[in-house]
Parts: structure tokens; sequence; C-alpha cells
């Protein structure tokens, strides 16, 4: 019956042959820790505009500037990051448009309404409401310790499949008691900032 014909969520990584695409194991840009868990580029046509849209901005220039957190709502931990993981700056909650290809990061809370601002910023991004903007991927950052609900798990696998990578930072029992200068990188941001450093570096 043509009701029972299954549903393919274009934004979801499909099954194929093991081991990866073509037989081959999906490696990240430093060849380790994270691959490419949706699209690289914006679809375009096809993907529906979002209810709520970040507004596009053109922020103060930085010299120093490797890419762009941009939190998806308030309270996503871009302040965090941004003293965690050098080489980012916050872009007000806005897409940076500066007339060149900026790494942007999107940065939201493992929460219901975290993840629905994400999937509409990725909607955003996927349907070309932006241009100038090269997404390196989503941080999703754990809004409670303990292990996630399985309705917030699905709904992140969904999200992961509309950006280019995806990022999972733990809770980070410091940063709730107020302590984000910490001596060292936090070990669950370790990946993250390698990552972001090849991926800038490539670019």
């Amino acid at each position: 019956m043509a009701g029972d014909a299954q549903v393919v969520n274009p934004w979801l990584p499909q099954p194929g042959p093991p081991g990866g695409t073509n037989g081959k194991p999906r490696q990240s840009v430093q060849g380790a820790t994270t691959g490419l868990t949706g699209p690289a580029a914006p679809q375009g046509a096809g993907v529906p505009r979002p209810e709520r849209a970040l507004p596009v901005t053109r922020p103060r220039p930085d010299d120093g500037l490797a890419w762009w957190w941009l939190g998806v709502h308030g309270g996503a931990g871009v302040s965090t990051l941004e003293r965690a993981v050098p080489g980012g700056r916050d872009s007000g909650r806005a897409w940076p448009a500066t007339g060149e290809p900026e790494p942007v990061v999107l940065v939201a809370r493992s929460s219901a309404h975290g993840l629905g601002a994400a999937q509409n910023a990725a909607q955003q991004w996927a349907s070309r409401m932006v241009t100038g903007v090269d997404l390196l991927g989503l941080v999703v950052v754990a809004d409670a310790p303990g292990r996630r609900p399985r309705i917030l798990r699905d709904r992140v696998r969904l999200v992961s499949g509309a950006v280019p990578r995806l990022w999972e930072i733990p809770w980070v029992e410091p940063w709730r008691l107020g302590e984000t200068h910490l001596p060292q990188l936090p070990k669950e941001c370790v990946s993250l900032a390698r990552d972001l450093k090849r991926l800038t570096q490539l670019a």
C-alpha cells in the first residue's frame, strides 16, 4: 500500500555499505574524530524555510578570528565555549555577513527548546536564506547532567543530519560552578578544539 511506504528524511544519514560510504569509513577532516553527519553545503530548493529566522548582521572586524560562534538561542553556552576553546568569537546571535565566506559554528543546548532553535537555524542555512557562510557544524551543549532522554537523543540525531558536523559537549560540572577559566582545555572540548583548528586552517 502506498500509505505504508517509508518516508526518508533527507537530513538523516542514510544506511549504506558496511564501513561507510562506498565501503570506505567516514573520516573527519583530521582523520579521526568527527565525520560529516549531513550536507557540506546548502541544498536550496526543496528545503522549507524556518518559521523563525535569525538576523543577519555585519560584525566588527577581528584579525585574530578563526570562526564565529553563533548561539541559536539565549543561554546556548557561547560565552563558555568562547573562553574554553580559543579561536572563536560570539556573533551576537546573528549570522555574520562581511562580504567574505565566514566560518560559523552553531551552538545550542540539548533541551527541546535549544534543539528546535538549532533546527530552525539549520533550515535557514540549508534553504539559502543566508549567504557568505561556511557552516562548520553544530555544537550541542548538555543542558543537564546524566543520560539524555530518548526523545532528545532522537532530536539530536535528526538535527545532525541537517548540518555538516555535530559535536556534543557533555555536562561539565566546573562550568556549572562558574569555573570557566580553567588552567587547561576541558577534556570534553579536546575533539572540538582539534577539529575547528584543522577546519579553519584548511579554509
